[in-house]
């Protein structure tokens, strides 16, 4: 079907139009920004940093993914919204630090501090918490795996010191 010439501009005008709209909606709605670890400064993908002082330090969003930090002390530390996963966090001190939001898929935190941290809405499946002390640890909205959650109510015991949620409640454990 062939439309007259005023017709086919008038619909190429509305096609394209249409299409303008499409994508200011979609760059509007769409979240195009780069990954969280491009827009930090702080970039430890890989690092070798066993036995690294990072206490009472502004990390948010730096990415520790595959680091090897065992045995560091990040105590009092904001990590929130880091990336740390695959991270080797063995023995380290996190004691009373800022996980919140941060991304930390199979880390490895065997033997780890983790008195008062706080890990509010943090995304951690296959995170190893063996050996680990999380007395006052405040796991609200976190996401975790069965097997860690069952693991972690066998010894979660008591009240974070800076929300004031106790640590078995964050964790939803069964009495």
């Amino acid at each position: 079907m062939v439309f007259p010439k005023s017709r086919s501009t008038f619909a190429k005008k509305l096609l394209l139009g249409f299409l303008a709209l499409v994508m200011a909606v979609g760059w509007v709605v769409m979240d195009v920004r780069p990954a969280i670890a491009a827009d930090s400064k702080l970039n430890f993908t890989y690092s070798e940093l066993p036995n690294h002082d990072f206490a009472n330090q502004e990390l948010q969003a730096a990415s520790f993914a595959r680091a090897d930090v065992r045995s560091s002390d990040f105590s009092g530390s904001d990590l929130s919204r880091a990336i740390l996963t695959e991270g080797k966090f063995m023995n380290a001190n996190l004691a009373g630090a800022n996980l919140s939001e941060a991304f930390m898929d199979q880390v490895n935190m065997d033997g780890a501090n983790l008195t008062n941290t706080l890990f509010v809405d943090a995304v951690a499946p296959g995170t190893n918490f063996a050996n680990a002390e999380i007395t006052g640890a405040d796991f609200s909205g976190a996401l975790l795996d069965r097997y860690q959650l069952s693991q972690l109510c066998k010894r979660a015991s008591g009240t974070n010191a800076i929300t004031g949620v106790d640590t078995r409640y964050s964790l939803n454990c069964k009495n």
